[in-house]
């Protein structure tokens, strides 16, 4: 393995580090231009048939702003965004943020119903929207939603609702002049503890929570994940995972700018395209979640491709194999990869295995806090700190136990829209987040995971930590994915039951798996029965975290 040396690791950070000098309080759009200022004529955003340079997004930035202005948005209004990965997502973006208004990005799988509920949620005046994506025909979903849409949208179950706006008519209407003092003296205005987005959370539990997410909290996160990273100047990063999501927008598109970098997001993950468009583009960094990992490792013994570019490879969002690890060194052969955690609440990773990690280390944990640098509040130079409470009382616990993970830091939001009560349950007076996660932090700072809170469950009063008997399954040669969860039963309330994705010619039956588990495991413990499906079969969000609630709803009505 060819990995980066400690010297030029701090070099990088060195040189990021006299480029930002002292940290300066400032909005998305205020530091997107200080630093289109600094890199004009290089490529931000990197498409398919076109690149933006710095100067052309925020030019763009501008024009769009002046439109939106027109349509009536002002300081503190939400606007809606159901746009894909395309080259104009960043300037739609920064335009937002310029007028002071507060961005809603939106999945773009949704349907209409989703649609409706997430805009009402959000109160949006304005939801900018793309033709269709592979999903949903969007102008047949505003037809059904709101007829004669594009006259004004009206509507009593959407009351706030005033516009809805194609982006190419957006962009058509971005041409026209805008009143540029009147929108710089808004940017000039915008605080940096201001609301910059609602993100809506990913939904592995079926109901979605708009977490906020300042201005100043998005921006330490991306410089700190550019720091901690150890990006070098004009760091090129490619994905497919969606910019709707902090995953793509805070590691991808914030953290690129701050090194004068460049994004090239796709929007539609193949690996034979994510492949091509490292060598095409030079790419140096891309993110995945595992499921996307195996695939480009796959195809990337099949067919040669110059990969001399590619230095780093993130993987998150679900736990990787040492075996996955070994493939990508081996067939993409990197010289840092990384693992992380974090969540929509708490403005991306908060933490990040470091740049020279084992393929042991990465594999077994989910990082150490973050560093921040000059973005840093805390002595200790990181962005956050974790610690662990009761999941069922909430106390503090001994450094070190086992219990579920709070975190504090500046990257982390300080409530829920319109949502006190939830608001309340979760970030405590000092500023605590219930992360809903189990684990612990070692004596080195690294965290571990074993579950979810709200996934243990009681057979017969015993509780069940659906982590373990994940990790004996997947311990079974020939079985590559395994997910347990709790469902209803008569006798004892709940009962475990397993999906199982076998490996590619494995021939296990579902007797063989569960008697693997009861020689190994308390009787309490032992699903009740396993389901074999293939990996595609998987309910998962559009960051790669499993569904385990649609698992559970499957098995209901099927019984």
């Amino acid at each position: 393995m060819h990995t980066i040396s400690d010297t030029e690791v701090a070099r990088r950070r060195d040189a990021l580090e006299t480029r930002t000098g002292t940290w300066e309080f400032r909005s998305l759009a205020q530091a997107f231009d200080l630093l289109a200022a600094r890199n004009d004529d290089r490529a931000y955003v990197i498409g398919d048939t076109i690149t933006y340079t710095y100067t052309q997004v925020r030019l763009a930035s501008i024009g769009i702003a002046g439109a939106l202005q027109r349509l009536g948005v002002t300081p503190g209004d939400r606007v809606a965004m159901l746009v894909d990965n395309s080259p104009d997502y960043a300037s739609i973006k920064i335009a937002i943020a310029r007028l002071g208004a507060i961005a809603v990005p939106l999945n773009y799988s949704y349907k209409r119903d989703e649609i409706r509920a997430r805009v009402a949620q959000a109160r949006a005046s304005v939801l900018i929207s793309i033709e269709r994506s592979a999903a949903t025909d969007f102008v047949d979903a505003f037809d059904g939603m709101l007829p004669g849409w594009r006259d004004g949208a009206r509507s009593a179950d959407l009351p706030d609702l005033q516009h809805i706006v194609l982006v190419a008519d957006l962009m058509k209407q971005a041409m026209g002049r805008p009143d540029q003092d009147g929108i710089a003296e808004l940017t000039a205005a915008i605080r940096p503890d201001d609301v910059c987005d609602i993100v809506f959370t990913s939904g592995t539990t079926g109901h979605a929570l708009g977490a906020e997410l300042t201005h100043d909290a998005v921006l330490r996160s991306g410089y700190g994940s550019a720091y901690h990273r150890a990006f070098d100047d004009g760091w090129r990063i490619s994905f497919a995972l969606p910019l709707y999501h902090v995953f793509g927008y805070i590691e991808g598109m914030v953290a690129a700018m701050f090194v004068g970098g460049a994004i090239a997001p796709l929007p539609v993950f193949n690996p034979k395209t994510t492949l091509a468009i490292i060598e095409k583009h030079g790419i140096n960094e891309v993110l995945f979640v595992p499921t996307m990992t195996v695939a480009v490792v796959d195809q990337a013994v099949k067919q040669h491709y110059d990969l001399s570019s590619l230095q780093s490879v993130f993987s998150a969002a679900a736990p990787a194999p040492v075996w996955l690890w070994e493939r990508v060194l081996s067939d993409l052969a990197p010289t840092m990869v990384f693992t992380g955690y974090g969540q929509t609440e708490v403005s991306a990773a908060t933490a990040l295995t470091l740049p020279g990690d084992s393929i042991q280390t990465v594999s077994a944990v989910v990082g150490t806090t973050k560093l921040g640098g000059v973005a840093a509040t805390d002595p200790s130079g990181r962005l956050a700190t974790y610690r662990t409470i009761d999941p069922f009382t909430g106390e503090p616990l001994p450094e070190g136990e086992t219990g579920e993970l709070s975190v504090r830091g500046v990257q982390v939001t300080h409530r829920y829209f319109d949502n006190p009560e939830r608001t309340a349950a979760s970030i405590d007076a000092d500023g605590w987040l219930r992360t809903g996660d189990l684990g612990f932090v070692d004596a080195d700072g690294y965290l571990h995971l074993s579950g979810r809170s709200s996934e243990l469950f009681k057979v017969g009063g015993e509780l069940v930590s659906p982590a373990e008997v994940e990790q004996l399954l997947t311990g079974i040669d020939g079985v590559s994915q395994a997910y347990v969860a709790g469902v209803p039963d008569e006798r004892f309330g709940e009962v475990g039951w397993a999906w199982v994705v076998l490996s590619e010619g494995a021939s296990l039956d579902e007797h063989a798996l569960v008697a693997h588990t009861r020689e190994h495991l308390a009787p309490f413990k032992v699903p009740r029965g396993i389901t074999l499906l293939a990996a595609e079969e998987l309910p998962m969000t559009t960051t790669g975290k499993i569904q385990k609630f649609l698992l559970v709803q499957s098995r209901q009505a099927a019984v």
